[in-house]
């Protein structure tokens, strides 16, 4: 089974956002996803100042088997990106909630973190998957 973090939001196509103390929303692929492509070797980050509207293509993970964008969970600007996964990748699959998070938004609308899945309906969606 998955880690699922109870305290994290999560999109259907297996991103996590994380609301920080400033305001800000950090974000990542969950470890559903991390297990589903296998050992990453390549990350494309946003770039900062770059603005993405909700479920729209802002990075892009690259393993072994194959490579797969990342869908902006909510809408907002970049305002940090996770540069350790530059040059190691593979933190996102060993440690996807913590060390492998992958950039930072200033929310356009917190409101639509709302929107995402909780831990339980995530759970009960990649269990019908």
């Amino acid at each position: 089974m998955s880690d699922i973090p109870e305290d994290l939001r999560y999109s259907e196509s297996h991103e996590w956002v994380q609301l920080q103390p400033d305001g800000t929303v950090r974000v990542g692929i969950t470890d559903y996803a991390q297990n589903a492509l296998g050992d990453l070797v390549y990350v494309e980050l946003p770039e900062i100042g770059a603005t993405y509207a909700a479920d729209s293509e802002c990075a892009l993970v690259e393993s072994v088997k194959s490579a797969s964008d990342l869908v902006c969970p909510i809408s907002g600007e970049v305002v940090e990106i996770n540069e350790a996964l530059a040059d190691t990748p593979e933190l996102i699959n060993s440690s996807p909630y913590d060390d492998g998070w992958i950039f930072t938004l200033k929310p356009e609308d917190e409101g639509e973190i709302d929107n995402l899945l909780d831990a339980d309906a995530y759970r009960a969606f990649i269990e019908e998957g």
